[in-house]
């Protein structure tokens, strides 16, 4: 009996150790490789075979939020990378821009960066992915939304739904550029 007790403290005391999983303004923050069930308030859901139908840049912007496995930004805004990244032909990456709160100079080089995409134009279609059953490019979507960006869409499968489809991934470079 007394190990009984004491197992359930442990898991007990683990439980209110863990960390939240969203901040206080609902952004996922911890654990984003998780089932998502629904888009943002005022973000549209788009289905893949709907999305592999629009030409990127002239139908939508494709943003891509997944994070730069293993690099690093550098101080003047270059990312230094270790692997490729393979993403939708045509789609605009911004590595950690997904993350719950991301780095202060990723998130203004974001939000500078998809208001130069969409040349000012809060109109234009945004549909934001990171891979299947990943929270960042919800938060992504979330932010823009925030941001008055009307138009915002999220593409819940993401890279891992396009390559499953059928449907060819291209080596991407992180906007701002890399570092060599």
């Amino acid at each position: 009996m007394r190990r009984f007790i004491m197992a359930a403290m442990l898991v007990a005391s683990s439980a209110l150790a863990q960390e939240p999983l969203f901040d206080a303004e609902g952004y996922r923050i911890a654990h984003y490789r998780a089932p998502v069930r629904q888009p943002p308030a005022g973000v549209g859901r788009i289905a893949l075979a709907a999305a592999a139908q629009l030409v990127p840049d002239r139908d939508a912007i494709f943003i891509d939020v997944l994070p730069a496995e293993g690099g690093h930004r550098e101080p003047d805004g270059r990312w230094r990378l270790v692997s490729s990244h393979d993403s939708i032909p045509g789609a605009h990456w911004f590595p950690d821009a997904g993350r719950g709160q991301p780095d202060p100079a990723i998130a203004g080089d974001f939000a500078t960066g998809v208001v130069r995409l969409t040349r000012r134009a809060r109109g234009r279609m945004l549909i934001l992915f990171c891979r299947s059953d990943c929270w960042m490019g919800w938060n992504a979507a979330k932010r823009l939304r925030s941001m008055g960006f009307a138009n915002v869409w999220w593409l819940a499968e993401g890279t891992d739904g396009w390559r499953d489809l059928g449907l060819p991934l291209a080596p991407v470079q992180p906007e701002g550029g890399t570092a060599t």
